[in-house]
């Protein structure tokens, strides 16, 4: 019976305790609440603490480092151009009392932040050229390669600020009003930057256009350059053809010089048997057996047969 007793005493110690500390670690900060309202200064060093059980509770919030993440809006730049902005931006509970008696917890504060920020990134874009918010600086213009000819040099604006001190700028503006909320702003950025939906069709339908533009003058020129090179080369063929038919007919001719010579050479010294075989040979190749040929006796013809007699 009394280790019973000690081990109910023992529990109702360890109740007691329970509800009378609370722990706090390194990535939180608490607050403590009595009767609705917070009581003295926000917890935020790390360890066990004490509280009065029963009247009063212990509200907990994050000291670490939290993202807001804004919806795409769409606003108009100063040369009325309409883009769809989304931004997202990175913050912390600075002031856990300010921060739980203005906004209460952290959806309350990224409802705070949806108005600070977008109405910020809203001022800001709308004073400024689209240009400024696309590019972050003029070193395009003065790139050496012809990487953004396209057939012909594009004009492009100078910047004067850019997206970076524009996003600077948003994140000064932001950052002096949420500390009001408890809330230090630890930065800003543009994550995304795109036209409006029917502008970008329009803006689409302009690329294409100008990219086919483009394509046919490459294309143009690509057929000129094919007519010029194959014109050369016809031309260059006729000439090494009309050559080479000069040089055939030269090598012909020599050739022909030199069988006719052989020719000679071989029968100028027997020019009268040379005359009795070609007679013989056209004997053979115009008498048959049924040809009858009609010649007087002192025809040239037979001149070898009348010899032979």
């Amino acid at each position: 019976m009394k280790t019973w007793g000690i081990l109910i005493l023992a529990l109702v110690a360890l109740i007691a305790f329970k509800l009378c500390t609370f722990v706090t670690t390194e990535y939180n900060q608490a607050l403590i609440i009595q009767f609705g309202k917070p009581v003295g200064n926000p917890v935020v060093k790390a360890g066990l603490h004490f509280k009065t059980p029963f009247i009063q509770e212990v509200k907990y919030f994050d000291r670490r480092i939290l993202e807001w993440d804004g919806d795409p809006n769409q606003i108009p730049t100063k040369d009325k151009k309409y883009i769809l902005t989304d931004v997202t931006a990175r913050w912390r509970i600075s002031d856990a009392l300010k921060f739980y008696q203005t906004v209460r917890n952290e959806t309350g504060a990224h409802a705070r932040l949806d108005d600070v920020i977008d109405g910020d990134t809203r001022n800001v874009i709308s004073n400024h050229l689209l240009v400024e918010v696309v590019r972050n600086s003029n070193d395009i213009l003065t790139a050496e390669n012809d990487e953004f000819d396209l057939g012909e040099r594009i004009k492009l604006d100078t910047i004067q600020f850019g997206r970076e001190a524009l996003t600077k700028e948003i994140f000064a503006a932001a950052a002096a009003i949420v500390p009001q909320y408890g809330i230090t702003l630890v930065d800003v950025k543009i994550k995304r930057i795109n036209y409006e939906e029917s502008v970008q069709r329009k803006v689409f339908e302009r690329m294409i256009s100008e990219r086919k533009r483009i394509a046919e003058k490459f294309r143009s020129e690509g057929k000129g350059k094919k007519a010029e090179i194959l014109g050369k080369m016809t031309k260059e063929l006729r000439r090494i053809k009309s050559e080479a038919y000069r040089k055939a007919q030269e090598i012909q001719g020599v050739a022909d010089a030199k069988v006719t010579r052989i020719y000679a050479d071989a029968y100028n010294p027997g020019r009268d048997f040379y005359q009795f075989l070609k007679t013989v040979e056209s004997y053979d190749s115009t008498i048959t057996e049924d040809s009858v040929l009609f010649l007087s006796t002192d025809s040239e013809y037979f001149r070898y047969l009348r010899r032979a007699k």
